[in-house]
């Protein structure tokens, strides 16, 4: 089992619902239907769900609840503001096509550092193998010692807002599917987007589809129990 810490909207928000018609894929409900897209496109994409990454996912510790990490979870988002993302855009990073910030709020990168600090406790260290499939020969050295020390290398000041849309993709296939999601999105793509809960994601056992287990919200009491 793995676990997560993403953003992503509620379930009956418009933003989700665009999300999960673009991946054909219901993360709340693990739904599946025909993707707006070729699925070769997006296998990677769909089986994570629409979301932006706050914690990567991580193997617990032994012994870990996640009831217990649900508690903490809800703790930590009832005493958290919204964070407003003043512009939305599609944008192309490396080979993949994602939703970014036109301009990242500070305060982003302070809820991604205070997510960090309260939930490490509940990670398992990555083992050789982990580490070895995040080619560590290819990150700088500053990522290489946040993979060491937070078991991802894109924290901290390597920390970039994001909601990917795609597989990685040849410059054709971009070329072809940007317009496409220009025009899939477009009620959302330069507009602003409040940052307003997190979910604890799930993937039951390797390669299964990440599921969100519950939604928390921030500034309130309200906890979405999904599974």
């Amino acid at each position: 089992m793995r676990l997560a810490l993403y953003y992503t909207p509620e379930a009956d928000d418009p933003f989700a619902k665009a999300g999960a018609d673009w991946l054909g894929r219901n993360a709340y409900t693990g739904e599946t239907w025909p993707s707006a897209i070729a699925d070769v496109h997006l296998s990677s994409a769909r089986r994570y769900g629409f979301h932006a990454t706050i914690r990567a996912p991580f193997g617990p510790v032994p012994g870990c609840d996640p009831a217990e990490l649900e508690a903490v979870l809800s703790n930590f988002c009832r005493a958290q503001s919204p964070v407003v993302i003043d512009r939305l855009m599609l944008a192309r990073l490396g080979r993949f096509l994602a939703l970014v910030p036109q301009k990242q709020p500070d305060h982003l990168r302070d809820l991604q550092l205070g997510v960090l600090r309260t939930f490490e406790r509940f990670r398992r260290p990555l083992n050789p193998d982990e580490v070895a499939r995040r080619n560590p020969a290819g990150l700088t050295e500053r990522q290489r010692h946040y993979l060491d020390a937070w078991g991802y290398p894109f924290v901290l000041e390597d920390f970039q807002f994001h909601m990917t849309l795609t597989d990685a993709l040849e410059v054709s296939e971009i070329d072809r599917i940007e317009p496409l999601a220009k025009e899939h999105f477009a009620d959302f793509i330069g507009a602003p987007l409040l940052i307003d809960r997190l979910a604890l994601f799930q993937e039951s056992e390797p390669g299964a589809p990440f599921i969100v287990r519950s939604s928390h919200r921030f500034g309130g009491s309200s906890t979405e129990k999904i599974a």
